[in-house]
């Protein structure tokens, strides 16, 4: 039987890289979330700058949920973190120890022990991420109780912080949200503001709030798939084992003042902190995810079911390579310096074998994200070419055709490829149903479809040769349905 990973395994083998000093760093950073995207990459960038001796601190980690924490503490708060996959074009497969976790709290049950943790004058940061509906308002009293909401738990433990330090300057956090909301920073902080009001708080504790916290608007990428099923050879066990893809991109709106309290961003370069995100969360928004929306329909059309299916095979590979690099990158290098770097990066990131990121889970709300995701690079790329992107007019008739119902039960839209149904997951399929049913016609549907402003941003159908290509790939599509089904 093997032995579980702990810190008395750890000291036994100093050839996996962590020495008991690491156990003696103060706690430095608040954690909410024990998720496995902040393991595999707020606490891994920490870990590499412990083992680098750039930031020599360590996190109190708060699990929101319900549930014991058990398989944290039986573990000392180690894990694994395994990164594989693909990256500059060679196979990379690499394990680590991340010692950087010194607690993990139950807040329901620890609450107390939570707020206990802003006493020590050396925790400077708070970090969360809590999904993407928990930076809400919800109208709450804090005082006496363990709040719901992560902005009421987040107030409460500034006001401790406030009342422990008496309201002294600099006695304030960097917090950096990573949730996945456009400016999660200053949407975080005017939550807290108006739970501040709401509960009625002393008016020099909302300005301490406002002028001696930083709010830090941050842009995360980086897949981590988690544990998976069966773990390879490690001469331990480890119920906390997560796996990660090696790319990854940490991007926080900041100054020179952040940065020296964030200064465990000096271990990887893939850290920025930076005035201006906005360039970052535009090529992920375009190249990452517009590449994504406008590649997936045709690939499972084809009778491919993952993204690295799609990658081995050679027509879809192709695809991508073109949607990516030909058609998107050129409508934003210039306001992305960054962008054909990671254009390259987004292709090995698809081609790595180790994540079966399924294109069904992709297509969920399809027309919504092309609308988001790749209206405005048809419209750049058509003013700065003047011409249509001819891949991605394929990929836009391919999502017509992935939203056209073969039949309904139950209110739900379904699709055909071959002999088999899936589900149309899309918010707009009674739309698309009822262009389908109007219009014999392609060219006319097509035309009727392009032109919707309730659908797209802007009237695609006055882009020349927009809809005569998106028609004629979808009549290409539509009369030769069995090519379509390796």
């Amino acid at each position: 039987m093997l032995p579980t990973l702990n810190k008395a395994y750890l000291l036994q083998h100093p050839e996996l890289g962590v020495s008991g000093r690491y156990f003696t760093f103060p706690e430095k950073i608040l954690q909410f979330g024990t998720g496995v995207l902040l393991r595999g990459l707020v606490d891994y960038l920490v870990d590499k700058a412990n083992k680098a001796g750039q930031f020599e601190g360590r996190i109190v980690v708060v699990k929101s949920t319900d549930g014991e924490t058990t398989e944290f503490t039986s573990q000392d708060n180690l894990f694994t973190t395994h990164i594989k996959g693909v990256a500059q074009g060679e196979l990379v497969d690499q394990q680590l120890i991340n010692a950087s976790i010194s607690r993990v709290l139950q807040s329901n049950a620890e609450w107390n022990e939570v707020l206990e943790t802003v006493h020590q004058p050396a925790l400077q940061i708070i970090i969360s991420n809590t999904t993407e509906v928990g930076i809400q308002y919800v109208p709450e009293k804090i005082e006496g109780i363990v709040p719901v909401s992560y902005p009421g738990k987040l107030l409460a433990v500034l006001w401790e912080r406030y009342q422990c330090f008496k309201g002294a300057p600099h006695t304030g956090f960097v917090i950096v949200p990573t949730e996945l909301v456009v400016n999660n920073g200053n949407l975080l902080k005017d939550t807290v503001l108006k739970l501040a009001a709401y509960n009625d708080m002393p008016v020099e504790f909302q300005t301490w709030i406002a002028a001696d916290n930083s709010f830090c608007n941050s842009l995360v990428d980086r897949i981590v798939p988690g544990k998976p099923k069966e773990l390879p050879p490690a001469g331990y066990t480890d119920q906390l084992w997560i796996n990660a893809e090696p790319f990854l991109l940490w991007a926080i709106e900041g100054d020179a003042g952040i940065a020296k309290i964030l200064n465990f961003h000096q271990a990887d370069a893939r850290m920025l902190i930076t005035p201006d995100i906005t360039p970052y969360r535009e090529q992920k928004l375009r190249i990452l995810n517009g590449s994504h929306t406008a590649s997936v329909p045709l690939g499972y059309l084809r009778g491919l079911n993952t993204v690295y299916e799609c990658m081995e095979d050679p027509y879809m590979r192709a695809f991508f390579r073109t949607v990516v690099i030909d058609e998107i990158l050129p409508t934003i290098k210039d306001t992305c310096p960054q962008a054909p770097l990671f254009a390259e990066d987004v292709l090995d990131r698809f081609a790595n074998p180790s994540i079966a990121h399924k294109l069904l889970s992709i297509t969920f709300q399809e027309s919504s994200k092309m609308n988001a995701r790749n209206v405005r690079t048809f419209v750049r790329y058509y003013e700065q070419q003047g011409k249509v992107p001819p891949a991605m007019c394929q990929g836009f008739a391919a999502m017509i055709l992935f939203l056209r119902p073969a039949k309904q039960e139950n209110g739900q839209y379904f699709g055909a490829r071959g002999t088999e149904y899936y589900q149309i997951t899309d918010d707009r399929a009674a739309i698309f149903a009822g262009y389908w049913q109007q219009y014999n016609d392609i060219p006319q549907l097509v035309k009727a479809i392009s032109a919707d402003t309730t659908l797209w941003e802007a009237d695609l159908s006055a882009l020349s040769g927009f809809t005569t290509a998106v028609a004629g790939h979808l009549q290409e599509m539509l009369e030769n349905q069995a090519a379509l089904i390796k």
